[in-house]
């Protein structure tokens, strides 16, 4: 599904030293598989997430999502993104106008100026999936803190992605949601068939995986 292969990456720290955070960092998952990588803060977590998301050039590697090489000069990674990587962050980013069920749908409306009956049906299958189909007319401000992570995995999910990304997805969740949070990312997978990489702080979110990594140094172990 995706290859990485000599990522590297450095930021300059403001006083003319340069600070190097991905080291050549090699990391292949194959399609289906559920992956979380993990790492202390400011270990480079979410600056290669960043770059898996195409948020983020690397300064040097290859990077490969399916056939597509994502660092190939006038490559459209906008749509790239639209079409085939869903997000899920540490703050579920809902926008308050709009409903639980409109949230849901927001990215469908890239390419289009209203979803059409088949994402609609779609939408309402994910939350039932997910627990949420009773606050699909609900804002945000109504929802627990759970129920907003769940809408946003719905969003992320709903443009049926070739990988979804999470980055630190129950960072500011209490251990009873944030156990409930990744169960459902581990059932996401299992259920939809969806490649997962998350990049998380927490051991126990990382058991949910089929597979862990450690960045450690700038590069993974």
């Amino acid at each position: 599904m995706l290859k990485l292969s000599g990522i590297r990456k450095s930021f300059s720290d403001g006083a003319n030293r340069i600070n190097e955070v991905l080291r050549g960092v090699d990391l292949s998952v194959q399609s289906g598989e559920f992956v979380a990588i993990t790492g202390v803060s400011g270990s480079g977590k979410s600056t290669l997430l960043n770059i898996l998301g195409t948020l983020t050039e690397p300064d040097g590697g290859s990077y490969f999502l399916g056939n597509e090489n994502m660092l190939t000069a006038g490559v459209d990674r906008s749509a790239l993104r639209n079409r085939d990587i869903g997000f899920l962050f540490q703050q579920h980013r809902l926008l308050p106008q709009l409903t639980a069920l409109g949230n849901v749908l927001l990215p469908t409306l890239a390419n289009a100026k209203k979803p059409d009956k088949e994402q609609i049906e779609y939408a309402e299958e994910l939350m039932k999936l997910t627990g949420v189909e009773g606050v699909a007319a609900q804002y945000p401000a109504t929802l627990s803190g759970g129920e907003a992570h769940r809408v946003a995995l719905c969003r992320a999910l709903i443009m049926k992605p070739k990988i979804l990304l999470a980055d630190e997805p129950t960072g500011q969740l209490d251990l009873e949601t944030s156990a409930q949070i990744a169960a459902l990312l581990a059932a996401t997978n299992c259920e939809l068939a969806t490649t997962i990489v998350m990049v998380t702080h927490s051991e126990e979110m990382a058991r949910f995986a089929d597979k862990i990594y450690a960045i450690r140094e700038g590069v993974l172990e």
